[in-house]
């Protein structure tokens, strides 16, 4: 990709995604389409909130997500589904069947990959183990390193996807568990670098597998304070070379749009977060010409 161009009046895109209307009219030039959706802190909101809750009245809900996801596949059959991750714990289904119904409806709604969040280690590294049989999905992480844990070989760095001749990267990043999960949860788990292993991460993308799109699936969080001294999305954007969208979790940050970071390369990033429990659902479309020169339009769409 030489250049990326991204479309900040998503007004025309609320209004097709809702409508199920096909935004391809909007860019009579572009000849591809790929449409990326997206859902981070579901934290096992499986149900919709109470008509009476104070936050959320009559929001979010599975049910309705996978009605949402599945009119936009009719409209775009190029279209992927990822989560940034803490999948469990929130409500009582989580305690009572300890994940497996969450990864099994993932599975339903067809997600292609997720991340690892914090709260997924919440029963354990054994206890997030014996839930890999309800997973037909992909948990991407390139940062934590699992060779001394039951979890070795269970994860990939990344996945490569091929749509409509455009192939798309996805790698995984996650949070420095120390401080956040016991150690006695999370075991002999290695942390490594973000930004490094970011960056050489999307370098193999780029160069070994020739992707024509890089995504970045993060837990790291949207932004912190400078004194907390603690990575984020943002900056990770601002330290990559050829990452196009980052998709992150962790700080339950809503946005309508997402947000535009200038790169290593001073080229744009986009950095998107959908808040939390399911009540959104993220939905960024990169509308591809001849040459493979993409612009994307990015919006929050309401569960």
């Amino acid at each position: 990709m030489e250049r990326r161009k991204f479309l900040s009046n998503t007004s025309a895109a609320a209004l097709a995604g809702l409508s199920g209307l096909s935004l391809n009219s909007c860019f009579q030039d572009s000849n591809k389409h790929i449409t990326i959706l997206h859902t981070n802190d579901v934290h096992s909101h499986i149900d919709a909130f109470p008509k009476d809750h104070s936050r959320f009245p009559n929001l979010g809900g599975l049910a309705r997500r996978a009605a949402l996801v599945d009119s936009i596949r009719k409209e775009n059959s190029n279209t992927l589904l990822f989560d940034a991750g803490d999948i469990f714990q929130g409500t009582p289904y989580f305690n009572f069947y300890g994940g497996e119904l969450e990864f099994k409806l993932m599975s339903m709604l067809k997600y292609d990959a997720a991340t690892i969040g914090n709260h997924d280690f919440d029963n354990g590294i054994n206890g997030l183990y014996a839930q890999l049989p309800h997973a037909k999905f992909d948990l991407l992480s390139a940062n934590y390193d699992f060779s001394n844990t039951t979890m070795n070989g269970h994860t990939k760095p990344y996945k490569t996807y091929l749509r409509d001749g455009i192939k798309i990267g996805v790698y995984g990043i996650g949070i420095a568990l120390e401080g956040l999960v016991s150690k006695k949860l999370f075991k002999e788990t290695v942390y490594l670098d973000p930004y490094e292993i970011a960056r050489d991460t999307e370098r193999q993308l780029k160069e070994e597998e020739q992707c024509d799109l890089i995504i970045c699936l993060s837990h790291l969080g949207y932004q912190y304070e400078a004194w907390e001294k603690k990575p984020d999305d943002l900056t990770l954007a601002s330290k990559t070379n050829y990452t196009d969208l980052i998709i992150g979790g962790h700080t339950h940050t809503f946005l309508d749009k997402p947000e535009i970071v200038i790169n290593n390369k001073d080229k744009e990033v986009l950095v998107n977060q959908v808040g939390c429990f399911g009540i959104n659902l993220g939905r960024i479309d990169f509308y591809f010409d001849h040459s493979k020169n993409n612009s994307a339009s990015g919006v929050s769409l309401m569960v």
